[in-house]
């Protein structure tokens, strides 16, 4: 088993990504999912705006497309990164706000008191879907479950106690957050839905989508097409494992693109009558709020210290959601 483990944390390392497949989680579960999304993105955009609460900086309810900006198009650093990619592994250069919908659903317990409350506000649910909070949670929670075992798994593969990182996860701001691409709406070649960027939480996970169009960057800079195999899901490293690992797990860089795969994909589903919405299945796992994220084990030298210095994670996380706009400052007391 530990030798699992350590295996599981070299491809952590080596690629920020984990394809991994647990019996808890089955594809029909998945589908359902998907199959209610797909009905809560057609009602139209009158009817989704109702559960926009951009007071709470859309950390709960529906965020309309056109808000979230990817952090890379106004960081010098980044446009330098995609600048210097050579040809083959260039990710597409984000100029404006993703033209995604993305709905942010609370997923696991949340702290009674906590000093970061907007991130962990009470749900949104829709009107017109009465199983909305049984499909959520039920799938939601089954991904979060899965996380936290991978979260072991990687605390044992990197030397750690094996509660390192699931302990910190306890009463987190978890989401499941699947976004909404119109397909209907969107399909020029070389449509950015989902910009170039990383996630600002501790690890992701994602169900299988029904369209193509994720693309991830691996350690050494290579550029890959997302194919996830039936039954799967798939884990990316986000910001807070870097953070706690001194940076020796990087965030993983991705972008979701309209490729001539997507393409091919529209056309079947149309040939089909099926949904022309492209619905991500994903969930943000976190570290809770009210934890301090620093460099953990024999990953605190001082070195690492110095670039990922010490802060409550609810603060991280707020300055991360202002980089993207999600979040001002001139919204605070």
């Amino acid at each position: 088993m530990v030798a699992e483990c350590k295996k599981l944390a070299e491809c952590l390392y080596n690629t920020s990504t984990l394809v991994v497949k647990d019996p808890r989680c089955p594809s029909n579960d998945n589908d359902r999912f998907l199959n209610m999304l797909e009905k809560y993105y057609e009602q139209g955009t009158e009817a989704c705006l109702e559960d926009a609460r951009p007071e709470l900086h859309y950390q709960v309810g529906v965020t309309p497309e056109g808000v979230e900006f990817p952090k890379c198009a106004r960081d010098p650093k980044c446009v330098a990164e995609i600048a210097n990619q050579s040809e083959e592994n260039k990710a597409h250069m984000p100029e404006k706000p993703d033209p995604k919908w993305r709905y942010m659903w609370k997923i696991g317990e949340r702290p009674k008191d906590s000093k970061f409350q907007e991130l962990n506000a009470p749900p949104v649910v829709p009107k017109a879907i009465p199983e909305w909070s049984e499909v959520m949670d039920l799938w939601g929670g089954k991904m979060l479950n899965a996380l936290e075992v991978v979260a072991e798994m990687l605390a044992v593969g990197y030397g750690l106690p094996v509660g390192t990182f699931r302990d910190m996860m306890q009463q987190a701001p978890h989401l499941l957050a699947p976004t909404g691409s119109d397909l209907n709406k969107y399909q020029e070649d070389g449509t950015i839905f989902a910009g170039y960027h990383y996630d600002l939480n501790f690890l992701t996970i994602h169900g299988k989508s029904r369209y193509p169009g994720l693309f991830i960057w691996l350690r050494d800079g290579t550029k890959v097409s997302v194919k996830v195999p039936e039954g799967c899901l798939l884990v990316q490293a986000g910001k807070q494992i870097e953070w706690m690992t001194g940076g020796h797990v990087r965030a993983g860089m991705h972008e979701v693109v309209f490729n001539k795969r997507t393409g091919e994909a529209v056309a079947k589903a149309k040939a089909d009558g099926k949904s022309l919405w492209r619905i991500s299945s994903t969930v943000f796992g976190h570290l809770a709020s009210d934890r301090w994220l620093e460099p953990v084990g024999h990953f605190a030298t001082e070195a690492a210290k110095a670039e990922y210095p010490g802060m409550y994670v609810g603060d991280f996380v707020s300055k991360e959601l202002e980089s993207i706009a999600l979040k001002s400052s001139d919204l605070e007391d």
